[in-house]
């Protein structure tokens, strides 16, 4: 029997730390790296990033659409970083924030989940916003797979802020709910900004992992993290991304650094739940 998306997920927090570390291939950071703005650079770039975190970083999160945007051949790099960061034995997070009615989801899942897709990933990210409840296909999905999902609940763009707050609370009691019963974490994780200045809800009972955005180029800092989230410290995953992806010659240096202190941080207890 394979081992679900949360027994995997606590697995890697144990042994490497908090930290997720996104690929990014943005045209501003293909011009840094001296790479041309091509398909031939966004496989460079995806491949170095491997090489660089794939074996001190929990997990590796691909933002879908700086490959979508070169068509067939971006998607085909996709591919190929999602299989090499699979052979490196790396959890996957596709960053692609799907979400819509019951059909189209069942696709989406079935092209993100299903063990048998090309592009089949340990988790991916979802938007709850058609209702929690047009996920279900996916979550359902994810768990009949091994995998998992992460739903949009507070992000760290401050632009989503006045919709967000209306809506966070029945996202966090839903997957809640879909996560009962599992261990040791349930199927569903939540996005919950690092840049956020307070939670506003309790985590205690979520039962499943919280995806943290926004450490560097966002402005959010380690201890922010373990402001949030040092009550529910062994379930929370910080994500960082341009602020480790800025120089090549130092993103392994730099993805320890966030690494180690997330972990120190978290390990001191700081906690302000509300």
């Amino acid at each position: 029997m394979n081992e679900s998306f949360g027994t995997r997920l606590r697995a890697r927090l144990d042994k490497f730390g908090p930290l997720c570390v996104g690929i990014d291939p943005s045209p501003a950071l293909l011009t840094a790296w001296e790479l041309d703005d091509s398909p031939a650079g966004l496989e460079r770039f995806s491949r170095t990033v491997v090489d660089a975190v794939s074996d001190v970083a929990a997990v590796v999160k691909p933002q879908s659409a700086f490959f979508e945007r070169w068509g067939s051949r971006g998607i085909a790099v996709l591919e190929r970083t999602i299989a090499d960061l699979r052979e490196a034995g790396t959890l996957v997070l596709l960053d692609a924030k799907r979400g819509d009615i019951d059909s189209t989801m069942a696709a989406y899942a079935e092209a993100y989940l299903d063990r048998g897709s090309p592009l089949a990933v340990d988790a991916v990210t979802l938007s709850p916003y058609l209702g929690f409840g047009s996920l279900e296909g996916a979550i359902i999905s994810a768990v009949a797979n091994d995998a998992g999902v992460f739903v949009l609940a507070r992000t760290s763009n401050p632009e989503a802020a006045p919709l967000q707050r209306l809506v966070a609370g029945q996202v966090l009691e839903a997957a809640a709910a879909a996560n009962a019963g599992h261990s040791p974490f349930g199927p569903v994780g939540v996005v919950m900004g690092a840049t956020l200045p307070t939670l506003e809800h309790s985590l205690d009972g979520l039962n499943g992992p919280i995806l943290a955005p926004g450490l560097g180029a966002q402005g959010a800092e380690p201890a922010d993290v373990a402001r949030l989230f040092g009550s529910v410290r062994d379930a929370v995953l910080p994500s960082v991304s341009r602020a480790v992806l800025a120089d090549p010659k130092r993103l392994r240096a730099r993805t320890l650094h966030y690494r180690d202190e997330c972990t120190a941080h978290l390990a001191s207890g700081v906690a302000d739940q509300r």
